[in-house]
Parts: C-alpha cells; sequence; structure tokens
C-alpha cells in the first residue's frame, strides 16, 4: 500500500474542495487529528499495520464534507473504497478504515484500539489549552450553516456535549479529561453568569 500517495491524494482534495464555510471541519482540523493519532498511538503502544491504517482514516476521516454536509461518514467511506485500491490496500484494509472513521459518528462508537484513538484524535481539543480557539471555529462553522445563532446557544450545547462525551483511550482519560473537565465548569460558570 503506497501510504504517501493515499495521503497526499485527499490532503490536496481537501484543500481544493472543502468549502470556506468549514472553519471547523478543515485540513488544519484534519492535520490535527492526523497529529493527535500518532501521540496517542505511540502512548498506547499501537504500531505497524494497524497504525498505518489508523493515519489513514485519521487523514480520510473527515473527507465526506468534500461532497455532502450529511452523512460525511458514509461519504468519506465512498470515497475511501474508490480511491484507496488504486494505491495498492486491499478490500479488508479498506474495510477496517471505514470501520475507524464510522466509529466517529457522534456518538462515537470505537469497538477496537485504533478506533478509539481515532475518536479520541477528533475530539482531543476538548481537553487542551486550545479549546476555546477551536471551539469558535465551531460555533462560526454552525453559525454559516444556520445550526446556531447565539453564544448563548453555543455555550448551552457545549455543555451538553461535555457532559456527555467520553475519552476512550487510557492516554486522553488521564490527559484530557481533567483539562476537559475544568473547560466545562467554565462554560457553566459563564451561562450561570447570563442568568441560565
Amino acid at each position: 500500500m503506497d501510504t504517501r500517495a493515499a495521503k497526499a491524494y485527499v490532503l490536496k482534495r481537501l484543500k481544493e474542495e472543502l468549502p470556506t464555510e468549514r472553519s471547523y471541519h478543515s485540513l488544519g482540523h484534519t492535520l490535527d487529528v492526523y497529529a493527535s493519532v500518532i501521540d496517542i498511538a505511540l502512548n498506547e503502544g499501537l504500531e505497524g499495520e494497524d497504525l498505518e491504517l489508523l493515519k489513514i482514516a485519521a487523514l480520510y476521516h473527515d473527507c465526506g464534507f468534500v461532497v455532502n454536509n450529511d452523512s460525511h461518514e458514509e461519504v468519506g467511506c465512498s470515497i475511501v473504497s474508490e480511491q484507496l485500491p488504486g494505491f495498492g490496500f486491499s478490500t479488508v484494509q479498506i474495510e477496517r478504515i471505514c470501520a475507524m472513521i464510522r466509529a466517529t459518528k457522534i456518538p462515537q462508537s470505537p469497538q477496537d484500539l485504533p478506533a478509539r484513538i481515532l475518536c479520541d484524535a477528533d475530539l482531543d481539543y476538548l481537553g487542551r489549552g486550545d479549546f476555546k480557539q477551536i471551539g469558535d471555529t465551531l460555533f462560526a462553522e454552525m453559525q454559516a450553516y444556520g445550526h446556531l445563532r447565539t453564544e448563548m446557544e453555543w455555550n448551552t450545547l457545549q455543555v451538553g456535549f461535555l457532559t456527555q462525551h467520553r475519552y476512550f483511550t487510557r492516554t486522553n482519560i488521564e490527559l484530557r479529561e481533567p483539562v476537559k473537565q475544568a473547560h466545562l465548569a467554565k462554560v457553566k460558570a459563564w451561562l450561570a453568569d447570563k442568568g441560565q
């Protein structure tokens, strides 16, 4: 399998085809998830072919947005199934990549370690110092697509999401969960200050 060519293909498509309104589900997000899966996999001891397939899944996990706003995981799997055979990926490898991508659909449902790592990498920012900066890009994207209007709606949504979300890997439970809880407390305090 030619992972370098598969990576170059999807990065070019994301750069050229994602709408500018995708301020969160962007090339930058994909590269962030890619870097996070490598870091988490190192801590979790994942290596070899499992790691290579995980890295490809990270690169392709949101590529469905270049085609369709709805069911982007399934659209992404269609792109994977159409393109990756040309880069030497087997049917079994493609099925594993698609299983990881499908696991990231909210609510997340990872069935094995590579999928757990991808799910945690996809929402790694929830427990990091750049939480507000990245969250602001998601708020802007949701406003652009008419899903939210006000900061009050956004922060109410965030409280619900942060409360329900859970990390799946030992790495993120230890490193990200405490920081995520601190962010949740700040958002709740903001809402309380606004009388909500």
